[in-house]
């Protein structure tokens, strides 16, 4: 089939997108949205970026040949960082669809929806109502915003005991229930990371990576391997901290005999009053639900200027052209 019958095909899909849909990068998962559909060229603009890029006819039709000469499946890996774009728009066309799975973009005859789209996404939703998120960590890091707003953290030591108690449970609370979501964050995260191929959003960017853990065979495999390699026995072995603590039990040496033994204190929770929290939590709530007018809108104002200045210190910008081999 002729590349001009793909392209109208493919531009035909673009004009159809809604004019608030967002798509993402496959492998970067940066979004961005279409500005316009011209004849030889697609323009679109990333999310925070003012900058319009064009994506032009000629390397769509270069990309639609790499993914023939690869068999019908061509490796995201190959793709250089500024031609994510081109695999995504592509990816619009019914013909060719990016596996998110395989990290790979394919073609075949069976018509298919692209993954990277979101029609309902947007900034532009602001009137949305919000929903309260069901996680643990989202009632109890509410609890200490509040709680860091009513002391001056900054000068522990002048705060009241019970205050530096309430302060110590919901540090605790949101850093173990963070911790669990993070854990369930990574485990989805991984089936969407390439190689060493990052993904940003707008607060940082994640990588692979891979750690080893060892642990010694029993101890007959290791003495023998090592004695067969002319280590003698005596220079590997060590005192076992387990075997000292029975022998300790059954003579009349001290702990101080054999052990250098330094105390050191530290808090534990031991408690957590989770009527209070809800009693409080509840409060908050209705507060929040009552905050309209002049306050409200305020609220707002200050919260899109934290995310201009946060989006100014996390953007990241990179080259534009795509180049192909």
């Amino acid at each position: 089939m002729p590349f001009s019958s793909t392209w109208r095909n493919l531009l035909d899909n673009v004009e159809q997108l809604p004019s608030n849909a967002t798509l993402v990068t496959p492998l970067s998962r940066k979004a961005f949205h279409v500005t316009d559909v011209q004849e030889h060229r697609v323009l679109i603009q990333y999310r925070d970026d003012d900058e319009t890029i064009p994506l032009q006819r000629d390397q769509f039709e270069t990309l639609a040949q790499r993914i023939q000469d690869a068999r019908g499946e061509f490796d995201l890996d190959r793709l250089p960082p500024d031609a994510e774009p081109y695999a995504t728009v592509l990816s619009l066309h019914p013909r060719f669809e990016v596996d998110d799975q395989k990290g790979a973009l394919s073609e075949g005859e069976t018509p298919t929806g692209s993954p990277l789209v979101d029609a309902d996404a947007g900034p532009e939703e602001t009137d949305a109502e919000r929903e309260e998120p069901d996680v643990p960590v989202y009632t109890d890091a509410l609890l200490l915003v509040d709680e860091l707003e009513r002391h001056d953290v900054t000068t522990l030591e002048s705060m009241e005991t019970p205050a530096l108690v309430n302060l110590y449970t919901l540090l605790s609370d949101v850093q173990r229930n963070a911790n669990d979501l993070r854990k369930d964050v990574r485990s989805v995260l991984l089936a969407r990371l390439h190689h060493d191929q990052p993904l940003s959003g707008q607060f940082g960017s994640v990588q692979r990576t891979s750690r080893r853990n060892r642990s010694l065979k029993d101890e007959e495999t290791v003495l023998n391997a090592l004695e067969a390699a002319g280590i003698e026995r005596e220079r590997v072995t060590t005192v076992d901290a387990g075997k000292v603590d029975d022998a300790l039990d059954v003579t009349e040496l001290s702990e101080t005999d054999v052990y250098e033994v330094e105390e050191s204190e530290y808090i534990r929770k031991a408690d957590v009053d989770e009527d209070s929290k809800e009693t409080r939590l509840q409060g908050l709530k209705d507060r929040l639900a009552e905050t309209e007018g002049e306050e409200a809108e305020e609220l707002r104002e200050e919260i899109e200027d934290l995310e201009e200045r946060i989006n100014e210190l996390t953007e990241f910008r990179s080259g534009r052209s795509f180049q192909t081999k």
